[in-house]
C-alpha cells in the first residue's frame, strides 16, 4: 500500500444467498484513478459498491479507507471521505433542489446548525457544473429523471469527498449529459486528485474516461488493472458472456457486441 492509496480490500468475499459474487478480492485504488466496474446483471456490482460505502456487510475480508478499517471510521468522518451515488432514489418530500444539494454539506457542520455562505457557494457551483443551476428553487420532485440524476451528482460533488462511488451515473441522462458527466468525473480525478469508482454498462463511455477497470466474472473471480490491459476482447467477452469486437475510430476505441 502506498501513501496515495485511498481504498483497499483484503480477501473480500461477497455472496448473494448461496451464490458467490466475488471471491478473495485484493484491490487498491489510488488517488487520481478512475475505475470502472464491469459485469453482467446480477454479477454483484451494486453489492460491491454498497459494501465499499459501508452500507452493507461483506461476508468476509476487510475494506480499508486511507489504510484504516472502514468500520473504525465514525459516520461523520466517513461522510467527509467517501460519497456514494445509488442506482435509484425516491424523493418523498418537497425539498427544493438547492436544499437537496446543501444536505450533502451536513458532515461539515461541526460548529454551526445552518448552512454557511461557503456551503451555498459550493452547492451553487456544483449545480452550475451539472447544468441544473436554473432549477435551484424548484421542487426536486418536479424534475425529470435525467434532471434529478444531475442534481444527485451535484450533491455528490458538493460533499467534497476524496473517494466517489457511483452506481450507473449516466443512468437516465441524454447523450450530451452522459458525455459531460463522464468528463466532469474524469476532471475530478485529474485536477482534484480524487478517486472515482463507478458501475457502468456502457463500455465506450467507461473506456473513454477510465484509467482502470475491475471485471467481475460469472464464476466469482475477477480481473483488475489498467484499462488497456484488462478491457480487451477476450476478457470482456468472457465477463459479459457475449462476443465483443473492438474498433478504433481516429483516437477513439469502441467496443460493440458481435451478432451471434
Amino acid at each position: 500500500m502506498t501513501a496515495s492509496t485511498l481504498l483497499s480490500t483484503q480477501n473480500l468475499h461477497l455472496k448473494a444467498g448461496s451464490r458467490t459474487l466475488l471471491s478473495d478480492l485484493q484491490w487498491e485504488v489510488q488517488a487520481g484513478e478512475c475505475w470502472c466496474i464491469i459485469g453482467r446483471n446480477g454479477a454483484g456490482k451494486s453489492t460491491l459498491l454498497r459494501s465499499l460505502a459501508r452500507l452493507r456487510e461483506c461476508e468476509s475480508g476487510s475494506i480499508q479507507l486511507h489504510g484504516k478499517d472502514i468500520h473504525a471510521w465514525s459516520l461523520e468522518d466517513l461522510a467527509k471521505e467517501r460519497a456514494y451515488l445509488s442506482q435509484s432514489r425516491v424523493d418523498a418530500f418537497a425539498y427544493r433542489v438547492i436544499e437537496t444539494v446543501l444536505s450533502a454539506r451536513h458532515p461539515y457542520h461541526d460548529t454551526h446548525y445552518w448552512e454557511s455562505a461557503q456551503d451555498h457557494e459550493i452547492a451553487m457551483r456544483a449545480l452550475r457544473l451539472l447544468d441544473v443551476e436554473e432549477f435551484a428553487q424548484r421542487d426536486v420532485r418536479s424534475l425529470s429523471g435525467g434532471e434529478r440524476q444531475r442534481v444527485a451528482i451535484a450533491a455528490l460533488l458538493a460533499q467534497d469527498a476524496a473517494l466517489l462511488l457511483l452506481d450507473e451515473p449516466a443512468n437516465a441522462l441524454d447523450l450530451s449529459h452522459q458525455v459531460s458527466v463522464m468528463q466532469i468525473l474524469a476532471r475530478e480525478c485529474v485536477e482534484n486528485n480524487k478517486a472515482v469508482v463507478m458501475v457502468s454498462h456502457d463500455l465506450n463511455l467507461s473506456y473513454g474516461i477510465a484509467t482502470h477497470a475491475l471485471l467481475m466474472m460469472p464464476d466469482g473471480s475477477y480481473l483488475c488493472g489498467e484499462k488497456e490491459q484488462v478491457m480487451n476482447v477476450a476478457n470482456l467477452s468472457l465477463c459479459l458472456a457475449h462476443p465483443i469486437e473492438r474498433f478504433v475510430h481516429g483516437e477513439q476505441v469502441l467496443f460493440l457486441p458481435r451478432a451471434k
